[in-house]
């Protein structure tokens, strides 16, 4: 027996396809930000809150690395996911439709460190001005114990985080978008929202900071094509802010 042809899915269905999409996933991650923030909004002035990032989950270390190489895996999920639901509609290769493929490394490689040095600058400008005004909460990029595995479980986390946000917000959700007919300011706009939501737990500079990334990376995969410049330049932020930060800050004693 042949196997049925796929129908294609319907505006609604696709609609609820994105809604259970971010629910897993980013949407979440958003919700609760913002939740947190109208949490430490109204006890406290919000630059005097404090936002960790990659904390232990445990005081042993091998509990520990087992919680975060468990949570490396288990958070990359909806990456898996959106592939699949890409590969089963329009159909083709996922990888190579959102340009995530290997075809051209050393092209993707330069322009996501251009882009890299582009958005680090800004991210720093926007990080001071932030603390400055009082809308930002201060930031500790780090919150792992000092053992052999934790320069390499960082580098990791900012790998998922690369893979995780722009293989959703830019790769699935702006081909999504299209078929259900929204223009491209609109996709860019919601995109750059969204990646900003989830940034509201550290308070409102990072939201602008991180939707004003989202518009740069939008209109570059819309010229490009290629979310693997963006993965690339994601990963070299986060690793930085993870890595290079935390080190710099103690050798030059410099605090928040």
């Amino acid at each position: 027996m042949s196997a049925l042809p796929l129908v294609p899915p319907s505006r609604r269905a696709i609609g609820w396809e994105i809604v259970i999409v971010l629910a897993l996933s980013l949407g979440r991650s958003g919700v609760n930000a913002l939740i947190n923030l109208i949490d430490l909004a109204t006890r406290a002035p919000i630059s005097q809150g404090q936002a960790s990032l990659n904390g232990s989950a445990s005081p042993r270390p091998w509990i520990d690395l087992t919680y975060q190489l468990s949570e490396l895996v288990f958070s990359l999920a909806p990456v898996a996911l959106v592939l699949w639901l890409l590969w089963r509609f329009p159909g083709g290769d996922p990888f190579r439709r959102m340009g995530m493929d290997l075809r051209r490394p050393w092209r993707d490689a330069w322009q996501g460190a251009a882009l890299f040095l582009v958005i680090g600058a800004g991210t720093l400008g926007v990080y001071a001005a932030g603390r400055a005004l009082g809308i930002t909460t201060a930031i500790s990029t780090s919150g792992l114990g000092q053992y052999w595995w934790t320069v390499p479980v960082l580098l990791l986390l900012a790998l998922r985080n690369g893979l995780l946000e722009e293989s959703i917000v830019i790769g699935y959700l702006f081909e999504r978008l299209r078929r259900l007919g929204w223009s491209t300011w609109a996709i860019l706009v919601a995109a750059a929202v969204l990646r900003g939501s989830y940034h509201l737990y550290q308070g409102i500079g990072p939201f602008i900071g991180n939707a004003a990334m989202g518009l740069i990376f939008g209109w570059f995969y819309l010229r490009m094509r290629r979310v693997a410049p963006l993965v690339f330049a994601h990963f070299l932020l986060d690793a930085a802010g993870f890595v290079a930060y935390p080190l710099l800050a103690s050798a030059f004693g410099y605090g928040s």
